[in-house]
């Protein structure tokens, strides 16, 4: 075991040669992933780009953000034993922004709202998504939009379709989102006219790589040509999936 000296004190590390990590041990580890963050950023002058962090973390998060004008290009807010904060909450959806990529894996405490815009977020993954209303949809600038356990309801999916058939969320290519009680022809309500029923099942690839079934679905086209098909899947999921695919993110 070394010891290196870091923010003025001597810090023992020493080499994990299986998967070639550096460990290194803190009396505070609060303090210690602070001063890591700071001399390795001034050892190579570099910022941070992304942020793993848990709720017992989450001070990483504010400390990254405070020290850099470099706006974080990923960060994944997850612990499945944990219920979030408001302040937490409202801190990241506030100040990381704009984003490549918003992982949400934790539970919101009860009657959470964020009433502000939404940011601008190219991947986002919300995994307890009840919070979620229909304005902070319409407020939605993303590509992939990821919903779980969300309480939307299929008129409300209703709003949300015909924002983008009038040209809001301009960049989306794919929206999933667990409703619940889903009805398809409420979500239709008012479209059906000009929509396509397509039946056979269809591979559509997200622009972050991965691939959904379209086992059927509805096609409606917005005013400008672009298209996108209206899928229920499984029970109480919804895929909204825009064409063409883009098999890269290079939005």
């Amino acid at each position: 075991m070394e010891s290196v000296k870091m923010g003025g004190q001597h810090v023992r590390v020493e080499m994990d040669h299986s998967d070639g990590y550096i460990i290194s041990y803190w009396e505070n580890t609060t303090e210690g992933s602070k001063v890591i963050t700071d001399y390795v950023t001034n050892l190579f002058n570099i910022d941070v780009s992304e942020v793993w962090a848990s709720k017992q973390s989450f001070h990483i998060i504010q400390h990254v953000i405070s020290r850099q004008k470099t706006p974080l290009r990923y960060v994944s807010y997850s612990d499945s034993s944990a219920i979030s904060s408001e302040k937490e909450m409202i801190y990241i959806l506030k100040y990381c922004r704009p984003m490549f990529q918003l992982s949400m894996h934790l539970k919101p405490p009860p009657n959470f709202r964020f009433s502000e815009k939404f940011p601008k977020i190219d991947y986002l993954d919300i995994n307890e998504a009840e919070w979620v209303t229909i304005d902070n949809l319409l407020t939605m600038d993303g590509i992939d939009i990821i919903l779980k356990s969300s309480t939307l309801t299929s008129s409300d999916v209703n709003v949300f379709l015909k924002h983008w058939l009038s040209g809001g969320c301009p960049r989306l290519k794919l929206f999933c989102a667990e409703i619940g009680s889903l009805d398809i022809f409420q979500v239709l309500a008012g479209l059906l006219r000009n929509a396509v029923f397509v039946e056979n099942s269809r591979t559509y690839t997200s622009p972050f790589g991965y691939r959904r079934i379209l086992s059927s679905g509805y096609d409606i086209r917005r005013a400008d040509g672009v298209t996108a098909t209206v899928c229920h899947q499984q029970i109480g999921k919804l895929v909204i999936a825009v064409w063409p695919e883009t098999t890269n993110n290079d939005n």
